[in-house]
């Protein structure tokens, strides 16, 4: 309370009278000041960065509940106000931050429309006015975080008050001790997790599923070697929407952790869309269901969304930043800041080290980093992508001979990341006539998915933010695509003919795909061809490896023997991870000189080499740690 009093007399004394301010309240990591004049803040748009400049702080300006109007009330004000130019879809009320989220079909407008000003809307209604690009199809993702924000209002104002009062809490302790507990996804592939310890403060990195694990032991996050109690964590930090990453996380709230979570911004939607499906067909396949929907929808009153490169306060000694990693949509880089510059960590999660048709290339540039802990999916000396023009070219090639002698070509893929950039090349490649027309059938998550990659278009690469925001075009549409929506859909994908069939989850571990599975690979003129990573144990790892037969489960329980007879093919140039060389160019680029590496998701062999080779060529100390060690890194 000490230093809430203080930093509150602070900002007053630094806020001019006529700004209006009521009252000062925590927000989460945010100072949230109540006006009842917010359209000073507007005009005087300078004071706010100045007082975070000056109190490195994260301040936010929220309209005084007493002025703001009633949904019912603004909702006819906003929609007189916003020019019908725009192509308004819809409004989405958050009571608990006096925000409204307006959805427009043409916001590339904007520009030419001089007289329509965002502030009107804030000074007659006194909420503040988000603007979000609408999509060509609803996401429902989207539509239950909203309906969330709605029903909790009350629930998650005080969430966040709670949660700031902890995260500005007085130290207790000034002993500069780091330590680092590896809970999975080391010397492996899946369920990334990790325990950063200082005396202060425990923030757990990550929470995934191991989609290959034969054991629960296999599967989850060690979390009960790490010896904590869930109400001890302070913050829990996802760096993207992959089941690897983040999949646990809705258990870890059923089993009690009540505390904030932080992610980049489409990252919410798109775990959201992948843990409701992964519910769904664990219920449809008769597996084990390790959280349920109202898990999730309490995970998203307890996530707060972070924009790239915005420093923010997590616990009484670390501030994170979340960057662009380069990977899927909303993937990030954790940087944090521990102590009073003690000790910087950056936690790659999954990067791309080069820039693709979908994103731009992973942030290097970081101001100080003594400890990197960098994936090695990719970590292999003989780990070298191909160029990427011969990569599509192969590709096209391949989908050629199959559709030219009347077979179908099946592209498992998962849902975010790798299905958006395979649109982009299959759409580019029709168009241009090198890739043969023929029907392009897409199921439905993965076109969600896609949704949500219009909604958040500042995150993608620079080219597609352009032809969104500025042409407004949707890059994502092609009369090429058909949807699959609908199981007479599905029938129309596989009657005889050439066809392209892109469908999840992209290790044959569940979902649609093997519906098209069970019907493509017995016959030698299909194809099938993985354009993702496959996890060792996974079906779609075998059947990669060369099995001619699998056993697939069927309704009641039965277990069929299934041929695999059609072409099976593996395209590595269109990986969302950084191959050896990529890798490599990240770690000489960061400067100043790293103190020490952890190399972590990986197969132990990659992990190894990886290791030896930064030791090796950079002259500093690499490990490769196991499953449940822990490492003092200060």
């Amino acid at each position: 309370q000490d230093l809430k009093t203080s930093l509150v007399n602070v900002l007053l004394h630094k806020i001019p009278a006529e700004a209006g301010i009521t009252r000062i309240e925590y927000e989460g990591p945010r100072i949230a000041l109540y006006t009842k004049n917010p359209g000073f803040f507007e005009l005087n748009d300078q004071i706010v960065p100045d007082l975070v400049n000056s109190m490195k702080k994260r301040i936010i300006v929220r309209t005084e509940p007493s002025i703001l109007k009633d949904e019912e009330d603004a909702r006819p004000i906003i929609n007189d106000l916003i020019p019908s130019e725009l192509g308004l879809k819809n409004l989405f009320f958050d009571g608990a931050l006096s925000e409204v989220t307006a959805a427009l079909e043409h916001p590339h407008l904007i520009d030419k429309l001089p007289d329509f000003k965002p502030v009107s809307i804030l000074e007659k209604t006194g909420w503040r006015l988000i603007l979000r690009k609408s999509s060509h199809i609803s996401s429902s993702s989207l539509n239950t975080i909203y309906q969330t924000y709605k029903s909790s209002e009350d629930e998650r104002r005080k969430f966040l008050s709670e949660a700031g009062e902890k995260i500005f809490r007085s130290k207790v302790s000034l002993a500069p001790e780091i330590t680092i507990h590896t809970l999975g996804s080391f010397k492996e592939v899946g369920r990334s997790s990790m325990l950063i310890t200082t005396p202060e403060s425990k923030i757990l990195l990550d929470c995934g599923i191991h989609p290959g694990g034969k054991s629960s032991q296999d599967s989850y996050p060690r979390l009960d070697w790490a010896n904590i109690s869930l109400d001890e964590l302070d913050a829990v930090v996802i760096s993207h929407a992959h089941m690897d990453h983040q999949a646990f996380l809705p258990a870890l709230i059923k089993y009690g952790y009540d505390g904030p979570i932080y992610c980049s911004e489409p990252t919410l939607p798109l775990m959201t869309l992948l843990q409701t499906d992964f519910i769904k067909v664990a219920s449809v396949e008769g597996r084990q269901q390790i959280y349920d929907n109202r898990d999730i929808r309490n995970e998203i009153k307890q996530t707060i969304v972070l924009p790239y490169g915005v420093v923010t306060d997590v616990s009484p000694d670390i501030k994170i930043v979340l960057n662009n990693s380069g990977h899927i949509l909303g993937s990030s880089t954790v940087h944090l800041h521990i102590g009073d510059g003690s000790h910087n960590i950056v936690y790659t999660g999954d990067y791309k080290n080069e820039r693709t048709m979908l994103l731009d290339s992973t942030t290097w540039s970081y101001p100080r980093v003594e400890t990197l802990i960098t994936e090695s999916t990719y970590g292999a000396k003989e780990d070298i992508m191909p160029n990427r023009f011969e990569v599509e070219k192969n590709f096209v090639n391949m989908i050629n001979s199959t559709l030219t002698s009347g077979g179908k070509v099946l592209i498992p893929v998962p849902a975010v990341g790798r299905a958006q950039e395979m649109m982009l090349v299959i759409d580019r490649y029709m168009k241009s006539g090198q890739l043969l027309e023929s029907p392009v059938f897409i199921e439905g998550m993965i076109s969600e998915a896609t949704a949500i990659h219009v909604s958040y278009p500042e995150y993608l690469s620079r080219e597609l933010r352009s032809r969104i925001l500025s042409e407004g075009e949707d890059p994502f549409l092609s009369d090429y695509f058909t949807i699959v929506d609908h199981p007479s859909s599905r029938d129309e994908a596989l009657i005889d003919g050439p066809a392209i069939i892109m469908a999840t989850s992209g290790m044959l571990e569940g979902g649609p795909v093997l519906e098209y599975f069970r019907q493509i690979a017995p016959s030698e003129k299909n194809r099938m061809i993985f354009v993702s990573y496959q996890i060792p144990g996974t079906l779609g790892r075998r059947v990669l490896d060369g099995s001619s037969q699998v056993s697939l489960s069927e309704d009641g329980g039965r277990v069929k023997i299934l041929d695999v007879n059609c072409e099976v093919n593996r395209i590595e140039g269109f990986s969302g991870h950084s191959d050896y060389d990529q890798i490599m160019r990240f770690i000489g680029k960061l400067r100043p000189k790293l103190k020490q590496v952890l190399v972590n998701h990986g197969e132990r062999r990659k992990t190894e080499n990886l290791a030896n080779s930064i030791s090796r060529m950079f002259r500093i100390p690499a490990y490769s740690p196991n499953v449940q060690e822990s490492l003092r890194l200060l």
